[in-house]
């Protein structure tokens, strides 16, 4: 007797939002909410053979498809390293996402 597997695929999240990633860019929260952060990895470094993110540029932008690429940015910063970028760009977004 054969049994399926129905564990379902669970996307990667964090703090609850989940997490995209295409190459050196990674794209936090969700498309059908009015912001998204997108971090875009600038340098990166070898520890024990695996790469990582040494400086990323972290940017909060507006998902509206009608506003161009450069009206979408609504504020961006650098940070030393992927946990810093992460930290910041949970925080602009949960403002943003709240904001009255």
């Amino acid at each position: 007797m054969t049994t399926k597997n129905t564990t379902a695929q669970w996307p990667l999240t964090y703090k609850g939002r989940p997490l995209m990633r295409k190459d050196d860019t990674i794209y936090y929260g969700s498309m059908t909410e009015k912001y998204i952060i997108m971090l875009k990895v600038l340098e990166s470094a070898k520890n024990k053979d695996l790469p990582v993110g040494t400086k990323v540029r972290v940017e909060l932008q507006l998902t509206d498809p009608d506003i161009s690429a450069t009206d979408k940015v609504v504020k961006s910063t650098e940070k030393d390293g992927l946990y810093n970028a992460m930290d910041i760009a949970s925080i602009w977004l949960e403002r943003a996402l709240h904001q009255k």
